[in-house]
C-alpha cells in the first residue's frame, strides 16, 4: 500500500472510479464546507474490494432456492403477511434528526410503503458481530435482523458460507443505479446477494488543540507525549494495513506472512508499552469526545460527523504512505423471514434523491448513480467540492486490502486476537 519511492499506477477498479467521477456519476459530501482543518484533499469515490467467495444463486426471492450441500436453506418469506423489516447497522450511518430523535428517510420509507422498520446501531466491528450470530446463521435460524451491513471481506465470507439469501430483485428496479465499478464484485457477481451501502477509508485523526502539529504518519501515534491516549481500530485490515504501508509493503496484492507479522509486532509493542490505550470499533468516537483518546486510527465519515456535531476539534488525514479503502454492504441473513421487505428497503435507498439525503448526513461515499445531481439541490457548492470528487492522485494513495483465502484470514485473525489477549 505504501508508495515510498514512486506513485503506483491506478488499479483497474480505481481507474473505473475516476472515469465515473469525471462523468459526474459519483457523489459524497462533507458537512464541512472548505474543510481545510482536515489537512487533506482526498475524498474517495465508491470502490469495491476484490474479495474471495462464491457467486450467489440468481433465483428470485427467499424461500424459493435450493441451498448448497451443507448450507442452510433460506427462510420462508412472510413479507406479505408481516409488514416489518429489522435493520442492523454501524453507528452514525443513517441520517438522524436530533430534535425528533428519528431517522427522517426511514420515517419516509415507512409512510411510503406501510412497512414498519426498526433500526439499531448494533455493529461495533465485523468480527465481533459475526461472532455473536454465526451459530444461528449456520443453523438457518432467524437472528432477528432482516438486513445486516458487513464490510467487503465479511460480506464475502457470509456469501461464501451460504449464510445470506438472494435479494428479491422483482421489487428492486433501483438496483440498476449502482455504480458500474460496484456492480460485479468477485464474491457476488451481479449483486445477487448483496448491495453496497457506503464506502470510505481509514486514516489518522487527532485532537487539534492537544496535538497541534497534527499527524502525518502512523508512527506519529507512537510519540511519547501521546502515551496512553492513542486508540486504533479493531478492524485489523485497517490498523495493520496502515502499519504495513508505512513499512513499505503493498496490501492490495499478495504479501508474505512475515509482512503481516512485522506489522503485528509493532502493534504488540505499542500495546505492551502502554502507548495504545485501547483497540476499538466504532466506540473510539466517544473517547475522542471525552478526550480519553487524543489520536487514533479512525474512519473518514466518523470524524467528519464528529466535527459537524461537536465543533472543529479534530483533524483527519490519510497517512503519507496511504490509506485503506473499503465498502460496506447490505445483506439479508439466511434465516430472515422478510427478504421481500428487506429488498424493498434496499431499493428505496437506491433512489438517487434518498441516497443524496443519506450522503449529506453520513459523509461517506455514495454508491448510487444520479446522487450528484440530487446533491446539487441540497448544496450546490459542496456538490462541486474536490473533497467530494477526488483526483486521480488522491485515489492512487489508497488501496483495498488484498483478498485472503479462508485459511489465511482465520490464521491472521487468530494472531491479531492473541495479541489483544482474546
Amino acid at each position: 500500500m505504501s508508495q515510498p519511492h514512486r506513485r503506483p499506477p491506478l488499479s483497474p477498479e480505481a481507474a473505473q472510479i475516476v472515469r465515473a467521477m469525471q462523468a459526474g456519476r459519483l457523489s459524497r459530501r462533507s458537512m464541512l464546507t472548505g474543510a481545510g482543518a482536515l489537512g487533506m484533499g482526498a475524498f474517495l469515490a465508491a470502490c469495491s474490494t476484490s474479495a474471495p467467495g462464491a457467486t450467489g444463486s440468481a433465483t428470485g426471492g427467499a424461500g424459493t432456492g435450493t441451498a448448497p450441500a451443507g448450507k442452510p436453506s433460506p427462510a420462508v418469506d412472510k413479507s406479505d403477511a408481516e409488514k416489518v423489516v429489522n435493520w442492523a447497522n454501524w453507528t452514525l450511518y443513517l441520517d438522524f434528526d436530533d430534535k425528533s430523535k428519528t431517522y427522517p428517510t426511514l420515517e419516509a420509507f415507512q409512510e411510503k410503503t406501510g412497512i414498519k422498520a426498526t433500526y439499531s446501531e448494533d455493529i461495533e466491528d465485523n468480527d465481533s458481530y459475526y461472532g455473536k450470530v454465526q451459530a444461528q446463521l449456520k443453523a438457518g435460524q432467524d437472528i432477528g435482523k432482516d438486513i445486516v451491513v458487513f464490510t467487503d471481506y465479511m460480506a464475502a465470507r457470509v456469501v461464501r458460507q451460504g449464510l445470506v439469501q438472494p435479494l428479491v430483485e422483482s421489487v428492486m428496479p433501483n438496483k440498476n443505479n449502482i455504480l458500474d465499478n460496484l456492480a460485479n464484485v468477485s464474491y457476488d457477481q451481479g449483486r445477487k446477494q448483496s448491495l453496497t451501502w457506503q464506502s470510505g477509508y481509514a486514516g489518522l485523526a487527532w485532537n487539534k488543540a492537544k496535538v497541534p502539529g497534527g499527524l502525518k504518519n502512523v508512527s506519529d501515534l507512537w510519540k511519547p507525549e501521546l502515551k496512553g491516549r492513542v486508540e486504533v481500530l479493531s478492524e485489523w485490515r485497517d490498523t495493520l494495513g496502515l502499519i504495513m504501508m508505512e513499512q513499505g509493503k503493498r496490501i492490495d496484492a499478495k504479501f508474505a506472512d512475515a509482512d503481516f507479522e512485522n506489522a503485528l509486532a509493532v502493534l504488540e509493542k505499542q500495546l505492551n508499552d502502554g502507548q495504545i490505550r485501547q483497540v476499538k470499533g466504532n466506540s473510539y468516537k466517544e473517547d475522542l469526545i471525552s478526550e480519553d483518546a487524543l489520536a487514533v486510527i479512525g474512519w473518514s465519515g466518523d470524524i467528519f460527523q464528529l466535527v459537524a456535531e461537536n465543533g472543529d476539534k479534530w483533524g483527519f488525514a490519510l497517512p503519507e504512505a496511504g490509506g485503506t479503502l473499503w465498502s460496506d454492504n447490505m445483506v439479508i441473513p439466511v434465516g430472515s423471514p422478510h427478504a421481500k421487505n428487506a429488498s424493498t428497503l434496499m431499493n428505496y435507498y437506491y433512489d438517487p434523491k434518498i441516497a443524496a439525503e443519506v450522503a449529506a448526513y453520513v459523509n461517506y461515499i455514495c454508491p448510487v448513480k444520479g446522487a450528484q445531481a440530487e446533491m446539487e439541490k441540497i448544496d450546490a457548492e459542496l456538490a462541486k467540492s474536490p473533497l467530494i470528487f477526488p483526483t486521480e492522485s488522491d485515489l492512487s494513495n489508497v488501496q483495498v486490502f488484498f483478498s485472503l483465502d479462508p485459511e489465511t484470514e482465520t490464521r491472521y485473525t487468530e494472531q491479531f486476537q492473541k495479541v489483544l489477549g482474546n
